[in-house]
């Protein structure tokens, strides 16, 4: 979002500040300090972004705002307030949205609603006008009969907005509302935030895993390691890269070695799958050798224009150096071999899937050849999960056919399942073990024994740089550990497919990163991969995928065809983002013509 407010605003005094402000908390007798030292303003008005690393202190940042922790040293003026000596003042202005918002899954939309109003106070002669006017922006006027745990996850996101909303704050703090949630339901949510600071003047806070969303904010503060590293607008950041991105080809070359080459090119800071080809960001004056360009007939390395996540990349490259590096040796061969012929190892012919009368996947057809990265995509609901399911084994084939690695699923699904990895959408390790206990369990669940099972565990400690967590709870570990483990308990029976549902929702880049680092080298030695995934440049890594829509396949294709979709007079080089949603809106289109 532009900001195109007079300067005037500037010395208009900010709605939150923070002045020298620490905070620790000790875990298990051990100190750990939050943040340290930070001073920063919140302006009014307009939307300000908390950017950073998993630990870099964003959600104590909101909580210390919100007055619902106090801090061990500095000062914090929230609304013209000091938030000790006048935090119920501060708590009656201003709206939080935890990144868990609370909401009563056994009560309707309207009874949330009466609920949370009731809560904050709002008169009884102005409820059912804010009743409306926030159910009419967010959507869900419709749904106000149905229970909240019945929404889907992003309606039930913009309902927890709506909760907070209720008392129209001054000042809205949202702690990375939009993860897990689908690109429209995404769109939506900061449609509403938008309509809040340009209609009625509302100052947003707002924290993000998600480094295209900084792009549209006004401000962007910048958090690592519980300092804050600049404020600016994302523009500022963005320009300190320039002349220093890159798109990069190769014909002949699968973009998954052409990034494993690049990556590890001195001057590289940073290399990431889009599409077809590679996106770079590197130091100053890079070249790429001459060797690399050689070995392909055709090499293209064309600029492009800087993004947020790109300056962000290059800003942490030097204080945050990759933990537990991706091991290629340690990758078990599948015997691929690249001149092969395509192999099909799943193959989904009419398949359906029915929940007493209704069809969660409906005469659903597709096949995925060995070695793919394979990307189910959809809005919440779309049947992505109920497919992913059937294709595992856990539930039940209810018309057509799904073969997996040669095993027919209504037949024997426990045949195929010895030759499968899932790891699922939510963290399903056990959180009260510790990491070897896990890997111990896994392993002996996956049937191995003895110099087997030792050799795998021991393979997944150091490819996923476990070692120094070997005795930690699981339930205690980072977010990127936590996601790692899971990863590596799929993979000790060293299956040939793997299945990741929603893999990396709410990490950060870096972790992110390091996630697809793992997979894509599976990949490469011949494992086949199905991911689900709401982040769209997430997808960019898949070789193909499928866009589902209320059960169906809308359509299917490399991420470069779908994109081709939607290009337009008025977009000429649309994200798959923007075809993604382009997809749905046709589709509800032709089905309210029909």
């Amino acid at each position: 979002m532009q900001n195109d407010r007079p300067a005037a605003i500037h010395a208009v005094k900010p709605v939150l500040t923070f002045k020298g402000v620490e905070k620790s908390f000790f875990v298990k007798k051990k100190e750990i300090t939050a943040l340290k030292g930070v001073d920063l303003h919140v302006r009014p008005g307009i939307v300000t972004g908390l950017i950073g690393l998993d630990g870099a202190g964003k959600t104590t940042l909101m909580r210390l705002a919100a007055c619902l922790l106090t801090p061990d040293k500095g000062k914090i003026e929230t609304l013209g307030f000091d938030s000790i000596s006048h935090s119920f003042a501060i708590q009656s202005k201003i709206g939080y949205m935890p990144q868990h918002f609370g909401l009563y899954e056994d009560l309707t939309v309207q009874e949330n609603m009466e609920l949370f109003a009731y809560l904050k106070g709002v008169p009884l002669s102005e409820r059912m006008e804010r009743y409306e006017t926030l159910l009419h922006m967010a959507g869900l006027k419709p749904f106000t009969r149905r229970l909240a745990g019945r929404l889907s996850g992003g309606m039930k996101q913009k309902l927890g907005l709506i909760c907070t909303l209720l008392a129209q704050p001054d000042l809205l703090l949202l702690d990375e509302p939009t993860v897990g949630v689908d690109p429209v339901s995404r769109r939506e949510l900061w449609q509403i935030v938008h309509h809040l600071v340009r209609k009625q003047g509302t100052s947003v806070l707002l924290s993000t895993a998600y480094l295209d969303e900084a792009e549209r904010c006004d401000e962007v503060i910048l958090m690592h390691s519980g300092r804050v590293l600049g404020q600016d607008k994302p523009g500022y950041f963005t320009r300190q890269v320039t002349g220093r991105t890159f798109f990069v080809r190769a014909e002949g070359m699968s973009k998954r070695r052409l990034q494993q080459r690049l990556a590890a090119l001195a001057g590289v800071i940073d290399a990431l799958i889009f599409g077809n080809g590679v996106r770079l960001v590197t130091e100053k004056d890079f070249s790429i050798p001459t060797d690399i360009k050689n070995e392909v007939a055709d090499f293209q390395f064309e600029p492009v224009a800087p993004r947020f996540e790109d300056s962000f990349m290059a800003l942490l490259k030097d204080i945050e150096p990759r933990k537990g590096g991706v091991h290629a040796l340690t990758l078990a061969e599948k015997g691929l071999k690249r001149d092969e012929p395509a192999q099909k190892i799943i193959i989904v012919e009419h398949l359906s899937r029915k929940f007493g009368d209704f069809y969660a996947v409906k005469d659903i057809s597709f096949s995925v050849q060995k070695a793919e990265v394979f990307g189910l995509l959809g809005a919440n609901g779309a049947g992505k999960t109920t497919t992913f399911r059937m294709l595992c084994g856990l539930l039940t084939v209810t018309e057509g056919r799904a073969e997996v690695a040669g095993t027919d699923m209504h037949k024997a699904p426990s045949r195929a399942r010895a030759r499968i990895g899932y790891m699922a959408q939510r963290f399903s390790l056990y959180g009260n073990l510790t990491v070897m206990q896990n890997l111990r369990f896994f392993s002996t669940a996956y049937g191995l024994r003895g110099k087997k099972r030792r050799e795998r565990i021991e393979w997944a400690m150091e490819s996923f740089g476990l070692g120094p967590y070997r005795d930690q709870n699981s339930m205690d570990l980072p977010l990127g550990f936590k996601q790692r483990l899971a990863l590596a308990a799929s993979l000790m029976h060293d299956p040939d497919i793997l299945f990741l549902d929603e893999p990396t929702s709410g990490v950060d880049p870096f972790a992110r990163r390091e996630f697809w680092g793992h997979i894509n080298l599976l990949a490469e030695s011949g494992v086949t991969v199905l991911v689900t995934t709401h982040f769209m440049e997430e997808a960019e890594f898949c070789d193909r995928i499928v866009i589902m829509e209320s059960g169906h396949i809308l359509t299917m294709g490399t991420p470069e065809e779908i994109k081709a979709q939607a290009r337009s007079d008025r977009i000429s080089e649309p994200t798959l983002e923007d075809a993604f949603i382009a997809l749905l809106e046709k589709q509800e289109g032709s089905v309210g013509a029909g």
